[in-house]
């Protein structure tokens, strides 16, 4: 189960590093951005995040499977 944890932890920190990427390199890019965003529909957002987390767990899918590996 220790195992588990380590690889959330390190999922989530690669998480961080990505997300950082863009506002450190054009904080006016990410941030028109983040504002466009923010103008979206409810309903756009959540389809937006469902095939987020449904490419996700697919990816996740494919990585255990040894398929991509």
């Amino acid at each position: 189960m220790g195992d588990y944890w380590s690889y959330l932890m390190s999922a989530s920190a690669l998480l961080l590093v990505f997300e950082g990427i863009l506002p450190f390199l054009s904080p006016d890019l990410w941030r028109r951005a983040v504002m466009r965003l923010s103008e979206q529909s409810d309903q756009t957002l959540r389809v937006f995040g469902a095939t987020s987390m449904g490419a996700g767990v697919f990816l996740m899918v494919l990585l255990h499977s040894g398929i991509l590996s």
